[in-house]
């Protein structure tokens, strides 16, 4: 997808027909900033206007992989707030994602739950092709321990985003890009897999 302002409308539309549903949020960022440049719409404020607007069951908001420079010395002061889990980079460096991954699970239980993937979620090592690479990031393996660690949730959609090939002239970014998209297919609700 392009930048993870587009989440924001498939939000809305979900939250249309399934009432507020729970998030996976895989980034670098929390994404939920007011304003930049005095605009209320942009890459990062999408999950604070899916607040303002009830689009999420805050207590099913998983967001994981954050990190990076900050303008507030407790930058995940309004997630916590809202109720939101915050699971930093560094809680998650060198180690199996899959402990966590059985909480979120339980966390989400059987209600309708999106996946938003940032690809700056994983370290530039993997995927420099983005806007805002952040050091000391997530790993391939670890990317797909978490949308592996998905299946039988009820997914009602996924989306990735913020992949800037034109960054990238080695295409790794694009690829492993696709290659998220294609597991994220996979652990849609009803898909057989070997």
């Amino acid at each position: 997808g392009g930048d993870h302002t587009i989440t924001y409308p498939i939000l809305q539309a979900l939250a249309a027909k399934h009432g507020p549903v729970g998030l996976v949020h895989v980034d670098a960022h929390t994404d939920t900033g007011d304003t930049a440049l005095g605009e209320r719409i942009y890459h990062g404020s999408p999950f604070r206007r899916c607040v303002e607007e009830g689009l999420l069951d805050c207590g099913r908001v998983v967001q994981i992989g954050i990190r990076g420079s900050s303008y507030d010395p407790d930058p995940h002061k309004y997630c916590r707030e809202q109720g939101f889990r915050v699971v930093p980079a560094e809680e998650c460096w060198m180690k199996s994602l899959e402990p966590l991954m059985r909480e979120v699970r339980a966390q989400m239980g059987d209600k309708p739950m999106y996946i938003s993937f940032d690809i700056d979620g994983l370290d530039p090592a993997y995927a420099p092709g983005t806007g805002t690479p952040e050091i000391a990031g997530l790993t391939p393996a670890q990317a797909l321990e978490i949308i592996r660690g998905c299946k039988g949730l009820n997914i009602v959609g996924c989306d990735l985003v913020e992949v800037a090939p034109m960054y990238d002239v080695s295409g790794n970014t694009a690829l492993l890009g696709a290659n998220l998209l294609f597991e994220m297919l996979c652990v849609l609700p009803g898909v057989k897999t070997l």
